[in-house]
Formats: structure tokens, C-alpha cells, sequence
């Protein structure tokens, strides 16, 4: 009998167990982040802090709900303070509204949008984007300009008197009668649709082109006074020519003809006027084989010297503004995080403000009051509502659009480093898989940012094209390297991989893989890799040149020979000139050599090859390359090509398939039990 009784306590206990594993295991699948929940993340896109520095205005991207037509995803425009307020929605979807801003005196929200009423759906016609506003306090938007061609671009006047606005030229009468008629053929790059620069009077409404040159505008300021405009533009609207050929001009708004305020080399970017309007400061190259517009300058308005403050800097600018006459704000772009800095105007010198913390993607100043507005992300949330002041050393988070996160597992995640080729001091972000155990080895994927001057910051890392937080809930360490190449590290390092695609660049990546391998993290027999554009450039050359090494690679987006490459892509001379330092025509044979089907021969990697069919800077004829010859070689492949897709997915329908199939041939070909 008490036999009998400890055998049922006993069993009762064992079911009670399992129970609770049974339990916790369910849990731990409800826990972790999903392809579907990070097709439904909303995040903030844009801020704007008002003239009284304490309502900041926003745009958050609202994704589309699978019921929706398919479609990029909405936008809305949303109020919140800077103590913390529940924000205020002041637009709703359908819509996708961008660009917000505040009349000067802070009686008016006003943005870009493009509202196609239902009997034009019924006819196929589509509105122009065109500029709206809505009363601070709410109500109803309304147009404030009817361009006939779409606006890209404004910004007020600070008299608030005028709005200067950026609208391609619009179809001529001849043209639409062609469209009509079926002589709607194309010639390369002849009859160019400029990008001009307009003016709207407020108080008439009334527009007006601001000059008749043939100039493309891609970025542009107000001086203090409101009487002149400094705008970045090139001789054609061109990407590529935006790129690497745009200069910096100079034009008063009553009348006259632009000159050009200084001469630059290569890549522009952010820019501002000091508050007496005596200088402009602007974020630039520092030659025309600089990848990005990273370095801090300034130049007298009358048209002076050029003065470099940023020299021998181990960062990258990327945005800047006056706090007062003699000190800038710079946002920057150090190592794996950002940093905030005040700088002297006169002799560059340095002084953090903000450094570490939340990754700081954009900022809107308010210099009179020293508040500004920012949009953020870290480890735990992506892209948010974030506040600070000039004067302070940390920034406060205002908004939550992801509450349901807070019930969720994310993996942890770590700054980590090693030494590349040449004993190059090399760092990335290494996220564990979510649930690790010390001393057991684990698969490792790379995911590989594009560029090569982009980089992976230690903020949230997981989007659609980049499913990081997905991979570690698949038990993944998941290896996110910033190569020789990259941001981040100064204008040298951003140009160390020159003349050397593929070569020491890579090897810095083999590094990090060996490193984590000696490290004992990972099983060297079950290492993938992924990534777009130049990551997926990375992907097909692992596959190939490098496939004894890899045993699954997901090539989205990704060169596959560099010859055909240049014949096709909206940007050859800036992939050229910026990284290559030469041309394909010039040096045939680096250029085939640091190819993926250079090396076909040698692919044994199992390569999921993944290409938007609407993608123009590299032409799906890439992917169907590398497929093609993969396939006849018998290498295990697959090609998706997604309609409508350009350089990435937009659309909620292919990150969710995309995401899918990037788990599903991991774990075929990356897990114990998988086909390898």
C-alpha cells in the first residue's frame, strides 16, 4: 500500500514536471520575436520640435494589416511634448504623409502628402504630393499649394512669409498626347525632368520658379534673413550625378542667377547657416574618392576659404546645425554608436555632449532654446520619439508604439572585436542566441550591411531585410561585421578597402568567424551568411571564392559580376570613382577576378539567391546570373524575384515571405538534422 502510494506520488509529480516544461516551452515560443511581428512594428521616421521648443511633431510608419491592399507601408502625423504627454494623432491612414515641419510661428503643422480622391482612383488618375496643413491645435489639413507636378522637398522661410519648395518639371501637353497615342518610348538620358526650386507666397498663394537654369536640387537652406537660398544641386537629376557631381550654389529669392559658393569634392550632405547668416556650415567628401559626406566644413557666405574642422576625426558626421555664432551641433557616427558633440567653429575642436546610450538617427534643434528633437533606437525598440537638451549629457525617450514588446524575449547583444587583416582593430555586433547555454557550441549566420560604407550600429539591429532578433529566437549567434569599408571610423578606414573589393575587406570578416570559433562560441562546420546589396555582394563571393568556409548563404540584392554590374546600375560613377578608383573599361581583369562567377567553379554553398524585379541600382540580371550558373554547376539553389520590389522589400506580403524562407534554409542547411 505505501508502495502503491509513492508510485502515484511519484508519477503525480512526473506529470507535474513535464507539465511545467511543456508549459515553459510554449511560453518560450510565445516569448520570441516572429517573421509577422516585425511586419507589424511601427517605428518613427521623423521629428520636428516647434519654435517654443516643447511640442515635438512626428511621422510614425504605420505598416499595412494583411487585409490591406498591397503597398508600402502608411504614415501618420502625430503631437507629443517633451515632458512625456500621450501623444496626439493628427492624421490617419490610408495616407502616407512625410516631411513635417512648423510654420515659424507655431501656429501650423505642415507636411507632404498625396491625397487621390475616389472618383480620380476610379479613373486612374493620382494627385501630385503637395504641401498641407493642420492648426497646431488640431482639425481638419488643408492644401496649401496645387503644383502640377509633385513636391519633394520645402521648407518655410524663417519670416514665415514664404515656402520654398523642390518639384520636378511636370509632363508638357505633347507629352501626355504621346502617352495617349503609344509613343511613350524612353531615351536614355535625354529630356530630363529637373528638379527645380519654387517659391509659394503665403499670403497670395501664388508660386514662382526661382531661376531658369538647368540645375537639379537636391538639398537647400534659408539664410537668417530670408532673402537668399544655399541649395546643393547637379546639372542633371541623375542618382548618380546627386551622388558624386552636385556643388553648393548661392541665389537671392527676389531675382538673379546662382553661383556657386565654393568648390567641394564629391558627396554633400547635411547642412546649415549660422544665426547672423554670415557662415554655412556643411557636412562633405573630402575628395571624390570619399565614400561618404562625412567631415565637417564651414565657408564664409561672401564665397572665402573652405575651412576643414573635422581633420583626423575617427567618426562620421551625419548631421549638423548652429547652436550659436561660434559653436556647432554635430551628430556623428563613432564606431558602433553615435555621439553628439559641440564643436568650435573656428579651430574644430570637440567636446561630447551625448555619446553611448540610444542610437541617435536624426535630430530637429531648436537653438534659441537649447532643446532639440530626436529619433532614436536601442537594443530593446526600434526607432522612437527621444528629447533632449544641448546643455544635458542623455536623452528621454517619449514615445511607445510597440507596448506588446515589452512581453517579449529579445536576445542579448554585445559590441564585440578582433583584429582583421593586418592586424586591423575590427568590431561588429554579436547577438547570442536567445536561449544560450555557456559552453555550447551554436550555427552562426552573418548579416552583412551594404556600402561597403554602411554600418551596423548597437541600437536595434532587426528589420524585414535584416531578421537578426528572428535568427537568435532560432538558436543562431548571429555576427553582424563592420569591415575595413564602413562607417564609423574616419575618412581613412571608409577608404580602405579601395582597389580591393573582396580582398582584405573580407578577410576581415573571416576573422571575426575565426575569432568566434577560437572563442568557442560557434561550430565551425555550420557557419551561413546574408545580407543586400554589398552584403549580398559578400554572400555570392562567400559562396564562391570563399565556399569551404560557408555552408549556406542568402544573396539578396547582390553583385554578382562586376563587369555587367557597371553596365546596368543607376550609379557607375560613383562605384566606380568612390570605390574602385577606376572603371570596369580600365581594369577588366580586377573587376572580373573580384567577381562571384569568376569563381563558379569553386561554389559548393547552398545559395537562396533573392532580387525586387523593379531594383535599379542592381539589376535583378545579377541574381539570375549567379542562379543560372549555380544551377548547371548542381550547387542546391533557389531564385525568388519579387514584382514591384526595388532595391529592398517594401511591401508586406515579401518581407514576410522573405524572412520565411531566409529561417527555413538556415535551419535546412545550417541545423543538426538538416540536410547538411
Amino acid at each position: 500500500m505505501t508502495r502503491l502510494k509513492f508510485q502515484s506520488l511519484r508519477w503525480l509529480f512526473l506529470t507535474a514536471l513535464l507539465f511545467c516544461v511543456f508549459s515553459s516551452a510554449l511560453q518560450a515560443k510565445d516569448n520570441k520575436l516572429t517573421p509577422e511581428m516585425i511586419v507589424n512594428m511601427k517605428h518613427v521616421t521623423q521629428v520636428a520640435i516647434d519654435p517654443s521648443g516643447q511640442k515635438i511633431a512626428f511621422v510614425l510608419n504605420v505598416p499595412r494589416t494583411e487585409e490591406d491592399k498591397y503597398g508600402k507601408s502608411y504614415s501618420e502625423i502625430w503631437l507629443t511634448t517633451v515632458d512625456g504627454k500621450k501623444p496626439k494623432q493628427y492624421t490617419s491612414k490610408p495616407g502616407r504623409p512625410s516631411s513635417v515641419s512648423w510654420s515659424p510661428d507655431g501656429k501650423w503643422i505642415t507636411f507632404l502628402s498625396k491625397k487621390t480622391k475616389e472618383k480620380d482612383k476610379k479613373n486612374g488618375k493620382t494627385e501630385h504630393t503637395q504641401i498641407y496643413k493642420i492648426a497646431a491645435t488640431g482639425g481638419e489639413s488643408s492644401t496649401l499649394t496645387k503644383h502640377n507636378s509633385s513636391i519633394s522637398r520645402y521648407h518655410w522661410s524663417p519670416d514665415g512669409k514664404s515656402i520654398a519648395f523642390v518639384a520636378a518639371d511636370p509632363e508638357t501637353k505633347e507629352e501626355k498626347e504621346a502617352q495617349k497615342a503609344g509613343r511613350d518610348w524612353k531615351v536614355y538620358d535625354e529630356n530630363y525632368k529637373h528638379l527645380r526650386l519654387w517659391i509659394l507666397d503665403i499670403a497670395s498663394g501664388k508660386t514662382r520658379q526661382l531661376f531658369e537654369e538647368d540645375l537639379s536640387v537636391w538639398n537647400f537652406v534659408w539664410t537668417p534673413d530670408s532673402k537668399q537660398i544655399i541649395f546643393q544641386a547637379a546639372e542633371t537629376p541623375l542618382i548618380d550625378d546627386s551622388y558624386v557631381f552636385q556643388k553648393i550654389y548661392i541665389t537671392p529669392i527676389s531675382a538673379g542667377t546662382p553661383e556657386v559658393l565654393c568648390n567641394t569634392k564629391g558627396k554633400l550632405g547635411s547642412m546649415a547657416v549660422s544665426p547672423d547668416g554670415k557662415k554655412l556650415a556643411f557636412l562633405g567628401a573630402i575628395s571624390l574618392n570619399d565614400p561618404l559626406a562625412q567631415s565637417l566644413f564651414t565657408v564664409p557666405i561672401d564665397g572665402e576659404i573652405v575651412r576643414f574642422l573635422s581633420q583626423n576625426v575617427a567618426s562620421s558626421g551625419t548631421w549638423v546645425d548652429w547652436i550659436n555664432n561660434k559653436t556647432l551641433a554635430l551628430l556623428s557616427v563613432k564606431g558602433t554608436q553615435t555621439v553628439l558633440s559641440k564643436v568650435n567653429a573656428e579651430n574644430g575642436k570637440m567636446t561630447d555632449i551625448i555619446a553611448g546610450g540610444p542610437i541617435m538617427q536624426s535630430i530637429d534643434l531648436n537653438s534659441k532654446t537649447g532643446r532639440f528633437a530626436a529619433v532614436a533606437h536601442a537594443h530593446r525598440h526600434p526607432r522612437e520619439v527621444f528629447s533632449g537638451k544641448i546643455a544635458g549629457d542623455k536623452i528621454k525617450r517619449l514615445t511607445n508604439h510597440n507596448p506588446w514588446m515589452k512581453s517579449k524575449r529579445i536576445a542579448r547583444q554585445e559590441v564585440t572585436e578582433w583584429l582583421g587583416a593586418d592586424g586591423w582593430r575590427i568590431e561588429g555586433v554579436l547577438t547570442y542566441p536567445l536561449y544560450y547555454k555557456a559552453g555550447q557550441k551554436y550555427p552562426l549566420v552573418l548579416q552583412i550591411h551594404g556600402g561597403p560604407e554602411g554600418v551596423s550600429l548597437n541600437g536595434w539591429t532587426t528589420s524585414a531585410g535584416y531578421p537578426v532578433q528572428v535568427l537568435a529566437g532560432e538558436g543562431y549567434f548571429v555576427l553582424q561585421p563592420n569591415y575595413r569599408g564602413s562607417g564609423g571610423r574616419g575618412v581613412d578606414f571608409s577608404k580602405a578597402d579601395h582597389d580591393d573589393l573582396g580582398g582584405k575587406e573580407f578577410e576581415d570578416v573571416l576573422a571575426g568567424v575565426d575569432t568566434l570559433i577560437e572563442r568557442g562560441f560557434v561550430d565551425g562546420e555550420r557557419v551561413g551568411t546574408g545580407g543586400w546589396s554589398y552584403g549580398g555582394y559578400f554572400s555570392a563571393w562567400a559562396a564562391t571564392r570563399h565556399s569551404e568556409r560557408f555552408k549556406a548563404s542568402v544573396v539578396a540584392a547582390g553583385i554578382s559580376n562586376w563587369i555587367s554590374f557597371a553596365g546596368t546600375t543607376d550609379i557607375p560613377h560613383e562605384m566606380s570613382l568612390v570605390h574602385w578608383n577606376s572603371y570596369w573599361h580600365t581594369e577588366r581583369d580586377l573587376h572580373w577576378e573580384r567577381s562571384p562567377q569568376y569563381y563558379i567553379e569553386k561554389a559548393d554553398t547552398p545559395t537562396l539567391v533573392i532580387h525586387g524585379m523593379s531594383d535599379t541600382r542592381v539589376h535583378p540580371e545579377q541574381g539570375i546570373q549567379l542562379y543560372t550558373a549555380l544551377k548547371i554547376k548542381r550547387v542546391p539553389t533557389k531564385l525568388v524575384l519579387y514584382p514591384r520590389q526595388p532595391h529592398g522589400l517594401v511591401e508586406r506580403a515579401h518581407q514576410l515571405d522573405y524572412m520565411k524562407r531566409v529561417v527555413e534554409w538556415f535551419n535546412k542547411y545550417l541545423k543538426v538534422g538538416g540536410t547538411n
